[in-house]
This record gives structure tokens, sequence and C-alpha cells, in this order.
């Protein structure tokens, strides 16, 4: 048997960000017309929790909204595929996914959609195929072209780099790597050579282990670009307990209320991400804009609600707005906010 999570919010006040438990919330049946199923990556990643409280806000407003919060224990294609059919046989009407992998989820998406539910992706994208719309936090190629930019200004363009990413099968990873690569061109970039790209799976141990490791292989190694909040958490920690604080920098996406302590130590100067409280909130607009038939053909406008509208792209893609950079200046700002 699968191991899965699964929170029903309440449609009323709750905390800043919703944590899901094993305890299972309901509202009242009456309340809800339509269930939307948000399933995610994996289990206890805080970046997705704080997606899912944004899910819940964007449910409150609309109103007669149930949002299930749900993913598997581990960040794996077939583990997802699972939950996603738990989900189909209990007759959802949308899905709003993070893939682990495009084209392994297509199948299951054209499952759910033949069977009348609607199904989109975030974060991370099914393929065409196998979804209705994607939202991307931002454009791909600001956010791998900011990433290599921030730890350029750091490194003040001079010193070996390395990547530590999620699962090499994840999209938002390979497009956010292949759009570093892209900005790695740029002639400023050539003292700054790429050396290593890595896999720590979205794990803290064998993210940890591997930012252990690419120190280790590369002793002149000055810079580690980490494009998943787990990632670069687990990235900072090994530079603080390694004793290399001054001497290897880590940026990459992360939260501010993980990132704070390390960008003050000076493990990271500066990180990016979007608000991911807005991201599910914006996800849970436009399913809502979808499950009462608005088009969604290219050039058509989706509601995100407090944060405007999206325009439907080719092959049904989004895009919510760009990365934001913290650093000393406001990290402790944001850190009590996401």
């Amino acid at each position: 048997m699968k191991t899965t999570r699964r929170t029903v919010f309440k449609l009323g006040a709750g905390a800043a960000f919703a944590v899901a438990a094993p305890a299972i919330l309901t509202q009242k049946a009456s309340a809800a017309d339509k269930r939307i199923a948000m399933i995610v990556k994996n289990l206890g990643n805080s970046y997705f929790d704080a997606c899912a409280n944004g899910a819940k806000n964007a449910a409150k407003e609309i109103g007669g909204i149930e949002i299930i919060y749900t993913a598997s224990a581990k960040p794996t294609a077939e583990d997802q595929i699972a939950v996603i059919d738990a989900q189909i046989a209990q007759k959802v009407d949308g899905i709003i996914v993070s893939a682990n992998d495009a084209n392994a989820l297509v199948p299951v998406g054209k499952k759910a959609m033949q069977r009348g539910i609607k199904v989109m992706s975030f974060d991370s994208a099914i393929a065409p195929a196998g979804r209705i719309v994607h939202l991307s936090a931002s454009s791909t190629p600001l956010i791998g072209a900011k990433q290599v930019q921030m730890i350029g200004k750091t490194l003040n363009y001079k010193g070996e780099v390395a990547i530590l990413s999620a699962a090499s099968t994840m999209t938002n990873q390979n497009s956010w790597i292949a759009a570093m690569k892209e900005e790695w061109k740029d002639p400023k970039y050539k003292d700054m050579p790429l050396v290593a790209t890595v896999y720590g799976d979205d794990q803290d141990d064998k993210s940890y282990r591997e930012m252990q490791g690419l120190v280790k292989a590369h002793p002149n190694l000055k810079g580690v670009i980490s494009p998943t909040t787990i990632g670069i958490r687990a990235g900072a920690k090994a530079i603080v307990d390694g004793g290399l604080v001054g001497k290897v920098f880590i940026t990459g996406l992360g939260l501010p209320s993980e990132m704070k302590d390390y960008v003050l130590k000076g493990a990271c100067d500066t990180f990016a991400i979007w608000n991911p409280v807005d991201y599910g909130y914006s996800s849970t607009y436009i399913m809502n804009d979808i499950l009462s038939g608005k088009p969604t053909t290219e050039g058509s406008k989706l509601s995100m609600g407090k944060k405007g509208e999206t325009t439907v792209g080719k092959d049904g893609e989004c895009i919510m707005g760009e990365p934001f950079v913290f650093d000393k200046t406001n990290v402790e700002e944001y850190a009590k906010i996401f």
C-alpha cells in the first residue's frame, strides 16, 4: 500500500501556514460544490505546504471549494500515479499536480480527463497531452538566468561552480538547468566553469551528502546552484557544518524562513523564489475558471484572483510572475511570512 497524506482544508480562518497532518479536517458537506485535489511531489516539503495554504486562501475567497492536499511519501512517478488514481476513484472535480515525471504522468492524466476530471499542473509540468494548462511560477529563461546571475555576482564571475538539483526526471529542474546553461554562454562567465551536476532527489539527507561529495571531488569549488528548496537548505547546512563559510557559497531557489540563518551566517549571499502561497492561490483560481467552463485555448485569459490574470500560451503554458531575490537586507522580514 502506498503511503499518502490527505488533508482537506476547512474553508475558514486558519493559521498562516496550515501544515498537513494525519487527521482529516472536513467542512460541512453542503458547503463544497467542487472538490479539487492538489497533488504535490512528496511529503515533508514545506514549500508545498505553503502552496497548499495558498490554495486554501483562494478556496475561501471563491467559496464552495474543498481542497484535498495529498502526496506520496517518496518523490517518484510510480508513487504519484497511485495517488492520482486514488483521487480519480474519489471522483474529484479537478486535479492540480506538481509532476515528478512529465511523461510518465500523461496516461493517468488522460485517464482522469476521460472521466470528466479537469487536470492542470503547476510547479513541475505534466506534458501537454496529460493536462489542460500548466502554470509556471515564472518563465523558464528568467528563472535559469537569475540563478547563474546571482552566483556570478557573489563570486565576481570567477571560480568553479556546480549544480545540486532534485531528481533527474523532474521537468522544472531540467528546464531550469538548460536555461542556466544558456545564460552561462555569456562571455562574462568564462572564468566561472560549471564542473558538475548532482542530484539529491529532494531529500535532505541525500542532498546534504551530495553537497559534501561536491566539495571533496572539486577542491577548487567556489559556488553551488541548487534550484530546489530542499537542496539549497541541505547544501547550506553542509557548508556551515563543514566550516566552509566564506570559501563556498550556495544560491538557488529557497524559502526565506528556511534560508534566513544561512544567509546571516554567510553560507548564502542571495537566493530567489516566488511566493509559494501565491502559487497555490493562483493555481486554484485557474482551476476554478477551468471548472466553470472558461476557454483555455491559446490567447485566453484566466483569473489568478488578486494576482491578476494570466494569458494561456502555446501548449497551455501560463506564467504567474518573476522570481524575487532575497539577501541580508530583506530575508528576516520575509522569513516571518513564508
